[in-house]
This record gives C-alpha cells, structure tokens and sequence, in this order.
C-alpha cells in the first residue's frame, strides 16, 4: 500500500513490478521525479501567491492566544476556572438529589429498549425451539424453510445476542444435518426416504456431498458384508476343527484302552509300551466337511453382491441421469431457491465411472477371496459338486448383472474374468486328477477277467483296469465339457476371453492324451515287472515256467483272479489291444468336440498317434508273452527230438506219428486255446509268432546236437521227421507265415543233406547193413548193399511214399487232438498242396548228375528268426 505509513519501496516493486522490465523501471522512475518536480513548484507558487493572508493569520492566532492567557492568569478576572468550579459544586449536588430518579429511569430505558427489540426479533428468538419442534414432528421441509428465513434476515452487528441465537440455530441445524447423514446408513433405507434426505441435505448447504456419502457408506456396507462372511467362515472352521480334534481325540483314547486291555491280557504277545496318542494339534482340516463349509462361504459372499449392488447401482444410476429426487421435490415458493442448485440433474460433483470403479474395487476382495477359498477345494472331492457349484455360482451373479441397470459393465466383465479362471482351474484339476488317478487304479489290478457284457461283448478279455480307466475318464472329461460349454457361451458374448478357451481347450487335449500315454505306460509296466520275475537267476521252474516262490507272490485273494503268470501277461496284452482298438477310438470320438474349435476342419492326427503307441506296446507285450511260451515250447521240442528216447541213426521202421509229436502238437493246443479265450483278435498273429518259433527251435536243436543225436540220420529217421514236419504243416497251415515257411524249408533241406551224408558213409563202411523198412526201402537198402552212392531223390521219394500211406491216417487219427488249429482237415486228400510243393522244391536245387545237394545252408539262429521277436 503505498499510501501507507509503513509503505518499502523495495517490497513494492518486487511484488507490483516483478514481471516489468528495466526500461519500464526508469520511465516510471523519471516520470514520478517530474511529478514530484511540478508538484514542488506547485507549492512554492501558492504560498508566493498568499504569503500576505499566511502573515495576516499568523498575527491574528497569535494575538487570540495572548488574551487567552491573560485572562486564565487573572483569578477575580472574567476567566472560566471560577465559573467551572462553582458549576461542579452546583452538579454534585444536583446528583446527590436526583440519583435514584436517574437510575430507575435508565433502566426503564434498558427495558423498553429490549423489549422493543424482543418485540422486533421475537421471529429469531423462537427460531431454536421452533425448528426442534419440526424436526421431532417429522416435519423436516418446514425445518428447512424456518432455518432460510433466518439466514436472510439482515441483523444488526452490535446485537449480539442475536448472533448467539443464530449460532444456537446452527447448532440444531448441525444436528439435523448429522441425524439426516445417520439415517442414510439405514440398511433398509428406501428409494423415497433417501431422496428426500439427499434433497434437504442439499438445501443445506452440506459440507459433503450427501449422494457420494451414501454411496461410500452403503459400498462400505457391502465390504462389512463380505467380512462379516469370512469371520463367520473362519468360526465355523474353528468349530469343525475342534469337532474333529474331539473325535480323533476319542478314537485315539478307544484305541489305546483297547492297547491296555491287550497289554494286560498277554504281555508277551503285545510287549512294548502304549504309543502316544498322535499328534492332533498338526491335523489338517480335509474331507468333505471343510469343503462343504467352503461352498457355503462362496454361496454366501455371492449372495451379499446379488443382494446389494443392483440396488446400489440403481441408485447412482438415477443420480447421474436427473432422475434422483424429482418424485419427492417440495413445490412451494420456500424450496425455489434449494431446488434451483438440483434443477438441472446434478446431484453430486463426482462421475458415473468414479462409482463403477468403488464397485470394481469392491469386486476385487469379493474376487481375492473368492477365489483362494476355491484354490482351497480338495481336489480329492473333484467329482463332488463343491467346485462346479461355485462356479455356477459366480456364474448366477454373472448374469444376474447383465440384466439391464443392475451392476456396472467393468463389473459384470471382472465376474465373466472370475468365472473363466475358476473354470480354468476347475479343467487344470481335473486334468490333474485324471492323471493322478489313472497311476492310482494301476496300483491295484485284482487280475479278474470282466465278464463279456461288462466289457461291451468286446473279443478281448480284459481286467477291471481298462474299465476303471474308462469310468476315470468319462467322469472327469464329462465335468470338463459342461466346464467348456459354459466357457464358449460366454465367450459369444466377449471375445475378449477366446485366447483363454483356446488354452484351456489345448489343455484338455493334451492331458486326455496324456492320460492314455500314462496308462499304457502303466500297463507296459505290470509287464514288464510279470516278465522280470520270470527271469529271475536261479529259479528253480516249474512246468509253467514258474518257481514256487513265485506262484506265492503271484497269488491274489481276489475270487476268480488269475494266478498263472501266463495268463496275466495275456490280459495285459488284451488290455493294451482293447485300448487300442476299441477304448481308445470309443473316447476320443465321444470328446474331440471339446477342443476342436468351430469350423476346424478335422484331423486324425492324434488318434492315429495314440493308436501307433498302443500299437507299440502290444508289440512289447506280445514279445513278452510268446518269449514266456517260447521257453514251454522249446522245452516241448526238446522233448520231442532229444528226450523221445529215438536213436536217429539207427531208427525203427515208419509206422506214424508219435506220440511226442502229439504232445509238442498239445503245447501249441494250450496256447490255442489260452490267447482264443483271452484276445481272440491277435489269435492268428501270436500262433504265428509261435510256429515261427518251434521251426526255428529245431534248426538251433539240430545244430546244438549235430555231434550227439543228429550225429547220424538213417533213411527212418528221415522219413519219420519228414512225415512228422508235414504232419505239423498240414495242422498249423493257418499260422505259417511266410518267414516260416522259408523256415521250415530250410529245416527240411538241412534234414535230407544229413540223412544223405549219413547213408553215404554207410556206403563207404564195409559190413555195416540196415535192416529193410518199408516196400519202398527195398530199393535203396540193395543200392547200398551194391555200394551206390543215395541220392537226395531217392531220399525225398522214400519220405513222399511214407507220407502218401500215413499222413492221411495220422491225420485223422489226431483229429480231436488238433481240431482247434482248423475247422476241418480234407479226408480225401492225401498230402496238402502246400507239402507237396514243398516236396517238389527240393529239387530245384539238386544236381542230379552229381547227386549232390547245393541249395541249403544250415541255419544256426536259437530262436525266433524275425527281428521284432529278438
């Protein structure tokens, strides 16, 4: 203020002139100089221009002043000191007189003047009173009215006591105010009775906005909600706990009573001492008990944000689109003014997304919790109905949301979020648990073939497990497609969740193959372990193939299980051919629709992958189960060459076939009749893996006792193998594959080379005869005796003639025995097509110039000659 005494010239011009320039400084400055200048010579020229009048006035004051004093100076003068003296005196005593009267009439002049001013501010006196009687009454607007007429009275400002009335009117106001801000927390407070309270708060002039205040309150409500349930929760928690610390607690006390009575009976069948009771404090809540307590909690924090946000959302709905408050709105002259500030629709300073996003964050600890109490669902009660149903449940606020003006769209896209991850949760266990579930079953195989109904008239019999695998399966891939179901719907409405469905459904996928790969995994296991124990070191074997030891640990108390170990790899064999051709194909088409997406074209690539590893396994289980029977059969063909107690060189004349070779016949009987029962479908692959076999098994017996029993082969020993390999021929024709054949004519070639090298030393030793055979041996007894060479023609013809006469008879002698291997045998045909082609392709490679056989080398192999059964 630079007209101020106190005025600095320093802080007016940093303050005023802060953002002046320099040169407007000086101009300034200089102009004020020729201001001051002119204003100077202003002066000066005045009193020029008057100093006469100055000089004339001077005189006259001073004059004035000099008779003052001489008068004052004089005591007996005309002076007033006297004269006011004797005045005082007069006064004093006029006061001592009239001092009562002056007193009273002073305050008769107090009183009329209150009263007169009670009179005129009677209106403002009342105002306290009046307005305490509106409110009780209920009459709130006539409240508000008495509270505007006396803030528009202009009062005077020496009255104070009318200031106090007012700030006691304030008072009442401020507790009206507070009371109309308590009721909006009513929990049951109506539409009408808010708008009305927002209305008279607004004509109020509050210090906070009335709507955004209900709106934190009730959201705050609505959290209190949602932890009221969780502290509930956690007591019943607590009491099921307890519950459940009182019942094992009981148990443990039974058991150890029981202890005590077994101790004191007899110390010295149950010494020791009694064991603690466990540990109860370290139990975990478990079962379905918790969980069902945990439904419930997620049932309950769902029903308060059903219950509640509708309403509340309806309400900020009405606010911000002018609708608040118009049905209630008072229409006198007395409300004009309170309605003009809510005239045009606003009703609070804050925005439409401020309260969605109160919501949103409300959604969010309903979401927190929510969601860890599902986390905490046992997955063990997978198939129970705690999970789906909380997700039905979020799924019923979802939609009850979506219908129109009931929950903000951030919230009703944060339920659609919660309900994909619950789901995708949801679909993650189960998953989880299919493959959990599939090594469980595993664990317990009873060994009991399933009747032929149960396996759906399927030619395999199988076990419990394929099935058990099945219902694992289908229970859980069934909760999975409703899960996925749901998914897609929503989805259609919001794409913005199709990447979600997209992995989950990948997830699917993969663990429904997975779970196949894991189970054949499991059932390549039980065989390999079946195989292991066979090949244990120093077993002493049964004719099975099997040490007592081992038949105790194969045992089962399971009525109807299968003991034999055999038998067993078998099933495991009709379980891996059952997955693969019927379980396999039968779920994969029921369910590809879960993961195939819309207009995906189709492909077979994963069946056909799981098809090829079930493929695999059965070839392992198939090695494993022939390997087994392979060491019966060798034990058989042992027998029938080695231990038949024939002497090859010096054999008996031909009179059929013997009784051993009935009896290997009786070894491939068995397996016959064990894989026709039991996998009927690889009846024809496995025989033929068999036969394969026995025919090499002969040439490696051959070749392993060339030096001993085949040292020598005499014309009836030729002739009794040849009658007897076509004998096998013409029964296991159906199983000679081709690799047999070869086989088998390689063992034939291999048998006349040694039967013509034996004869040929014969030959070559002098007096060493052979007694006669048959009418055809007449013929190659006198060639001997004349000492020509045998020729390999004479041999094949010999054995041909012994065929011609025996084989038919054999044939049918044996029919019953070897009825299994074909349906019925040709009565009027001598020798099968397939021997006497055999028989004619000898000669091919013979010259019979030389008479030496040139086209068969032995073959050494010691099993199976194909590299799949290695």
């Amino acid at each position: 203020m630079y007209f101020s005494e106190k005025f600095d010239a320093k802080l007016f011009i940093s303050r005023i002139h802060q953002d002046t320039s320099a040169a407007d400084l000086e101009a300034g400055a200089l102009a004020l100089k020729t201001d001051l200048k002119g204003r100077n010579q202003q002066r000066k020229q005045l009193v020029k221009d008057n100093f006469d009048c100055f000089v004339s006035c001077k005189t006259t004051i001073d004059d004035i002043e000099s008779k003052l004093k001489r008068i004052e100076g004089d005591p007996e003068g005309s002076g007033t000191t006297h004269l006011y003296n004797c005045m005082q005196g007069v006064n004093s005593l006029a006061i001592r007189a009239f001092e009562p009267l002056f007193e009273r009439q002073a305050q008769a002049e107090k009183i009329r003047s209150v009263q007169g001013m009670l009179q005129r501010f009677r209106t403002i006196f009342n105002l306290p009173s009046t307005i305490r009687g509106s409110i009780s009454k209920g009459e709130y607007d006539l409240a508000v009215r008495e509270y505007k007429k006396a803030k528009s009275i202009a009062l005077p400002s020496h009255l104070n006591i009318l200031k106090r009335v007012l700030e006691e009117v304030e008072k009442v106001m401020q507790e009206f105010k507070g009371m109309l801000y308590k009721s909006m927390e009513e929990p049951q407070i109506d539409v009408t009775s808010l708008e009305n309270t927002v209305r008279l708060l607004l004509e109020l002039d509050p210090e906070s906005d009335p709507v955004w205040h209900y709106l934190n309150v009730q959201n705050q409500r609505i959290r209190g909600l949602l932890e009221k349930c969780t502290s509930d929760h956690e007591a019943r928690l607590e009491s099921l706990h307890n519950a459940i610390r009182e019942r094992a607690l009981s148990d443990a006390k039974w058991r150890q009573i029981q202890q005590n009575l077994f101790q004191s009976s007899d110390m010295n069948r149950f010494p020791g001492s009694i064991e603690p009771l466990a540990d109860l404090e370290a139990m975990d809540l478990t079962g379905e008990e918790v969980d069902a307590l945990r439904g419930r909690y997620i049932r309950r924090l769902t029903a308060v944000l059903i219950h509640h946000i509708p309403a509340f959302w309806k309400v900020a709905l009405s606010v911000f689109s002018g609708k608040f408050a118009k049905s209630s709105q008072v229409s006198d002259s007395s409300a004009v003014r309170g309605e003009e500030k809510i005239g045009d629709g606003k009703y609070s300073s804050h925005s439409l997304d401020e309260v969605a996003g109160m919501l949103r964050s409300t959604i969010s600890i309903y979401e927190v919790k929510v969601l860890n109490t599902f986390r905490e669902l046992e997955e063990s009660n997978i198939l129970q109905s705690y999970m789906s149903d909380a997700i039905k449940e979020v799924s019923k606020a979802g939609q009850a949301f979506e219908a129109k003006e009931l929950a903000p769209p951030v919230v009703v896209l944060a339920l659609r979020a919660l309900q994909a991850e619950f789901i995708k949760i949801y679909t993650l266990r189960l998953c989880s648990w299919m493959r959990a579930s599939t090594e469980r079953i595993t664990q317990d195989e009873t060994w009991v073939p399933v009747s032929f109904l149960e396996r759906n008239k399927s030619p395999y019999t199988i076990s419990y497990l394929p099935l058990a695998f099945h219902s694992v399966m289908a229970s859980s891939m069934d909760q999975i497609s409703l899960m996925i179901q749901s998914l897609k719907s929503e989805v259609r409405k919001s794409q913005d969740m199709s990447a979600q469905l997209q992995e989950i459904q990948e997830s699917v996928r993969l663990a429904f193959l997975n779970s196949f790969l894991d189970f054949a995994a499991h059932l390549e296991r039980i065989g390999s372990d079946l195989a292991q124990k066979k090949s244990r070191k120093g077993s002493s074997y049964m004719l099975n193939g099997y040490s007592n030891e081992q038949q105790e640990e194969l045992s089962s108390d399971h009525p109807g299980s299968i003991v034999d170990p055999h038998q067993r790899l078998l099933i495991v064999l009709s379980n891996v051919a059952y997955c693969k051709d019927e379980l396999s194909l039968e779920l994969y088409k029921k369910y590809k629709y879960i993961w195939l997406q819309s207009g995906e074209k189709e492909e077979d690539t994963d069946i056909q992958d799981l098809v090829t590893s079930f493929s695999g396994l059965e070839e392992t289980v198939l090695e494993q189960y022939t390997f087994a029977k392979a060491n019966l059969i060798r034990t058989a063909a042992m027998n029938y060459l080695l231990d038949s107690g024939m002497q090859w060189g010096s054999a008996p004349a031909v009179k059929g076939v013997r009784d051993a070779a009935v009896d290997l016949l009786h070894t491939l009987v068995a397996v016959h009749a064990e894989v026709f029962a039991g996998a009927k479908p690889l009846l024809d692959k496995t025989l033929g893996i068999l036969v394969e076999g026995l025919i090499d098994t002969f040439i490696s017996l051959f070749h392993e006792n060339k030096t001993k029993e085949f040292r020598s082969l005499d014309a009836n020993g030729f002739c009794q193998l040849m009658l007897e390999l076509e004998y096998f021929e013409a029964i296991l024709n159906p199983y000679l594959t081709a690799d047999a054949r070869e086989s088998l004519k390689s063992l034939e070639g291999v048998l006349l080379e040694k039967a013509t090298e034996s004869l040929n030393e014969a030959v070559d030793v002098p007096g060493q005869q052979r007694r006669s055979t048959r009418g055809g041996e007449d013929g190659l007894a006198d060639e001997r005796q004349q000492g020509m060479a045998v020729s390999p023609d004479d041999l094949i013809a010999l054995a041909q003639q012994c065929s011609s006469e025996l084989l038919q008879a054999e044939l049918e002698r044996t029919r019953i025995n070897t009825s299994c291997f074909v349906e019925s045998i040709p009565l009027d045909s001598a020798v099968p097509e397939s021997a006497k082609a055999a028989y004619a392709s000898f000669r091919g490679p013979m010259d019979s110039s030389s008479g030496n056989y040139t086209g068969t080398q032995a073959v050494a192999s010691p099993s199976f000659s194909r590299h799949r059964r290695r």
